[in-house]
């Protein structure tokens, strides 16, 4: 459920589909899962308990996603009308796969309530006495589940009859997102 309720990446993913392409989308949760792995790397030594119990690094976290999704929203209700024909699938508009996989990436690294998911997952639910192989396992499942679905997500919002909804109303919809991203970084760096 975490994973699939709207967010940050969520958004990012439906912004980078519809402003670029599904291909795009797709690089874009490939970032989304380097992020899921680096969340679970410092889960699994023990970092989460020293972020827990510091607000600093919260903070600090907290203030920079916040930042980041407001410089991501913003830059996406200034972006230009781009016509995308339906069976394209050219990585490049502007951005590049690596680009994609970057914003995906700081996105879900700076996400202070995906810190909070594997902070409680890890030090709750998952217990010391865990073996490796099943944490290993665990892991897997978290990274490819996280990329095989915002890939779905970027595939079926580039179906044709969803595209050819979304490429007459572009603008609209990357101010709407842009406005939610710049929404979300406010919440998340205000509260």
């Amino acid at each position: 459920m975490a994973l699939i309720s709207p967010g940050p990446d969520f958004i990012l993913a439906c912004r980078n589909t519809i402003q670029y392409s599904s291909n795009i989308g797709i690089w874009t949760a490939v970032g989304f899962g380097i992020g899921v792995a680096i969340h679970i790397s410092y889960s699994l030594f023990g970092l989460t308990l020293v972020i827990a119990q510091s607000n600093f690094f919260v903070d600090i976290i907290k203030y920079l996603g916040a930042a980041y999704l407001i410089y991501l929203g913003i830059s996406s209700i200034f972006s230009k009308r781009t016509s995308i024909p339906i069976t394209s699938e050219q990585p490049d508009r502007n951005i590049n796969r690596f680009d994609a996989i970057r914003m995906g990436f700081i996105t879900n690294l700076l996400n202070p309530k995906a810190t909070l998911f594997f902070l409680s997952l890890f030090t709750i639910i998952i217990e010391p006495e865990v073996k490796l192989g099943v944490m290993i396992l665990l892991s897997f499942i978290l990274i490819s589940s996280t990329v095989i679905w915002f890939s779905w997500v970027s595939i079926f919002i580039n179906h044709n009859k969803i595209r050819n909804f979304i490429e007459t109303y572009q603008l609209e919809f990357n101010r709407f997102l842009g406005l939610l991203l710049i929404l979300i970084g406010i919440r998340m760096g205000w509260f």
